[in-house]
């Protein structure tokens, strides 16, 4: 589904995959919050916790679950989400029916977005005409100045045909925001999808020429001409992704930063009028601005200066239609899962129309529908309790810090500062988005509204331009189920959608609570110390802040955990991929140790009694490990070790676990025990 999503990705580091994307809607009917503590159906009592920590923890809950068939994956994240939905669903179904909701009012945007959307007989008579405007002006480009032209029409409209242009921090001065040119243009998920030469690649390719010709059919073009548009389509795309950095590459934050005057971009990229450019999408004047990839530019203004006209023409259409399909009628959204879904992640049958809608109402009124949410299902006393658990989570982090045998005194006092500049936001917003100036018509058609939520976005991100950074803007909805953190703000950031059950429950003891929400907390406040996040200092900017003997040790350390990971096999004889999910890694591991000596400070030397069987440290990890299961399709976990940093869920549990001697001794782990690492091999950072 197409989010439009901030492109800048690399700078915020996620705990999990989008709900809306792998982890999607589903049909699954929600399962009602369980009764405080641990649920002991979902534990596999036949399996022995030092051999599979995740089966043991997990294994009665995969037994007892399975993947709705509009699913690639099926995880905890969904059943939080499920219950979201319940409650979003009646949001938007009340706003559409409120006829007294004022003009102009957000109530009012709410449920006119929602009465476009769910007007299938409408949206499905309509067909492609809703792109005739765009097509048209495709159509009569002549020139190169007229081509230009256009795509800054389509860039204003978040079609970001060739690259996404967007407002975002400086990230060596993070006082201030900047223009940013970044890699994209394509319609498969990554560069790796044009560029590999394996047999399931280029069958994988052979299905995306399908799906292309398939959506230009639906535009009227014959079967003959669609097909050959895309080959053409492909063609192009794959030049585009040979010049494209890699997902690895991409996690470098000094390879996507390269300050540039407008003089010295005109110069990569001479094809280009850039001046003219810049002031079409209302930066007029623009004198420098980050040019993420030069190498890819450089692609950019060698397919200007060879492709014909037509060629263009063909490739703009295509991605109009690509843009456009989650907001056009059945024949467009049914062909978008049968490739992007059923194909890519192996979903069987397409979600109901009230889900497509929510990620749609998601992308053009979030904040308005997030404030609704928050209302209904996050109460104060739930944000003090998280703030509590913060706050008790930097207090070890600091006490970790000092010590760190490995690390000088002059690099933990820089860790120190770093650490108490972390600003953390829980729940949602202090303040909320603005939407008065976004025009949502209920006569209006679905696309209409969709285009005018997407010119809208645009131009607020644009409008940043030349404006202090707004540091109490939020990155996610308040009713994501997710966290982040940001490297150039230092701030943590946890959504409402993610403080309920199982992950965050103010009925659970401190055992399940810290295992759980407090290891996502651990998690967002170490990628502030991974790989990534570690390379950016106290104030958000890309500086080194180690000193070069504690910042060798540091790799030496993390090199650990990414040889740890490339051991696993996720699927088949695929294995998953330690460098490109290292900073989530690290993440897991550290958020995991700083949870538990947060847990164990927080008993005061007490010894609390078993329950059902566990002592509190092993509540503790159990707590931990069923945070992350999971069950998910070959097709799915092939997509995720290819494109994604996160590791397939079944490893974020063994992997940390078998790095803590705190685990070991809990369980009664031993040398020669799958979930025992050898000290030799463990990994200790943080």
């Amino acid at each position: 589904m197409n989010m439009r999503k901030n492109p800048l990705l690399p700078l915020v580091s996620t705990f999990i995959i989008s709900i809306w994307g792998c982890a999607a809607a589903t049909t699954h009917s929600p399962r009602p919050v369980a009764a405080a503590g641990l649920d002991l159906r979902d534990i596999n009592n036949n399996a022995d916790p030092r051999a599979d920590f995740d089966e043991f923890a997990n294994g009665g809950w995969k037994r007892n679950n399975m993947i709705p068939e509009d699913l690639g994956a099926w995880e905890a994240f969904n059943e939080v989400q499920e219950r979201n939905y319940v409650i979003l669903r009646k949001v938007m179904e009340d706003a559409a029916a409120d006829s007294g909701a004022p003009e102009g009012s957000e109530r009012r945007k709410l449920g006119d977005f929602w009465t476009s959307g769910m007007d299938t007989a409408r949206i499905d008579a309509e067909g492609a005409k809703p792109l005739q405007d765009w097509m048209s002006a495709i159509a009569n480009i002549k020139t190169n100045a007229e081509l230009q032209s256009v795509i800054v029409q389509l860039h204003k409209s978040e079609i970001f045909a060739l690259f996404p242009v967007f407002v975002d921090q400086d990230y060596k001065d993070a006082n201030r925001v900047i223009i940013n040119i970044m890699q994209g243009g394509l319609g498969l998920p990554d560069r790796d999808y044009y560029t590999n030469t394996d047999e399931e690649s280029k069958a994988l390719r052979e299905e995306y020429v399908h799906h292309i010709a398939k959506m230009f059919q639906l535009v009227g073009v014959n079967e003959k001409t669609a097909t050959d548009y895309a080959g053409k389509v492909l063609m192009i795309e794959t030049r585009l992704a040979e010049a494209s950095l890699t997902n690895i590459e991409l996690r470098d934050p000094m390879n996507i930063y390269h300050l540039m005057k407008i003089t010295e971009l005109q110069e990569l990229a001479p094809a280009w009028d850039w001046n003219r450019y810049f002031a079409g999408i209302g930066v007029p004047g623009l004198s420098e601005l980050n040019v993420g990839m030069p190498a890819f530019l450089k692609r950019v203004n060698a397919i200007m200066e060879q492709l014909p006209i037509e060629g263009w023409q063909i490739y703009l259409k295509w991605h109009v239609i690509h843009d456009a399909a989650p907001a056009l009628g059945a024949e467009f959204v049914n062909a978008n899962f049968e490739f992007y879904d059923k194909t890519l992640q192996g979903a069987k049958v397409i979600r109901p129309r009230w889900k497509h809608m929510l990620g749609l109402t998601d992308g053009a009124l979030g904040e308005a529908l997030g404030r609704e949410y928050v209302k209904i299902a996050f109460t104060p006393r739930a944000k003090d309790r998280a703030r509590e658990l913060v706050n008790n989570l930097i207090r070890t982090f600091a006490e970790r810090i000092q010590s760190r045998v490995w690390m000088s005194e002059e690099t933990k006092k820089a860790a120190l500062e770093k650490l108490h500049a972390i600003k953390p936001k829980i729940g949602y917003p202090d303040q909320f988005r603005d939407y008065s100036q976004l025009t949502i018509k209920s006569h209006a058609t679905l696309y209409e509204n969709y285009s005018a939520a997407a010119a809208f976005r645009f131009k607020r991100n644009i409008n940043k331009f030349g404006k202090p950074v707004d540091r109490a803007e939020w990155e996610m909805l308040p009713h994501e189920v997710d966290a982040y953190y940001n490297s150039s703000k230092n701030e943590i950031v946890f959504p409402a959608g993610i403080l309920q059950p199982p992950f965050f429950d103010e009925r659970n003891d401190d055992a399940l609570n810290y295992g759980a929400i407090g290891s996502v907390i651990g998690h967002e406040m170490t990628h502030g110390f991974d790989d990534e996040g570690s390379r950016f200092d106290a104030k958000g900017n890309l500086r080194m802040w180690w000193t070069e003997k504690d910042r060798t040790e540091f790799e030496r350390r993390a090199a650990l955990v990414a040889g740890q990971f490339d051991g696993f096999t996720a699927v088949e004889d695929k294995k998953v991929n330690g460098k490109l999910t290292l900073g989530e890694n690290i993440a897991d591991l550290g958020g995991l140790v700083i949870a538990y000596h947060a847990y164990k400070k927080s008993m005061n030397g007490s010894k609390p009694e078993p329950i059902d069987g566990f002592t509190a440290e092993q509540r503790f990890f159990i707590s931990y490990a069923r945070g992350w299961r999971a069950l998910a399709r070959p097709e799915s976990l092939k997509r995720q070790i290819q494109q994604d940093v996160h590791a397939p869920a079944r490893f974020r549990v063994l992997g940390p676990l078998q790095n803590m001697t705190e685990f070991a001794e809990a369980f009664g782990c031993k040398s020669g025990d799958p979930m025992f690492r050898g000290t030799e091999l463990r990994a200790e950072i943080w």
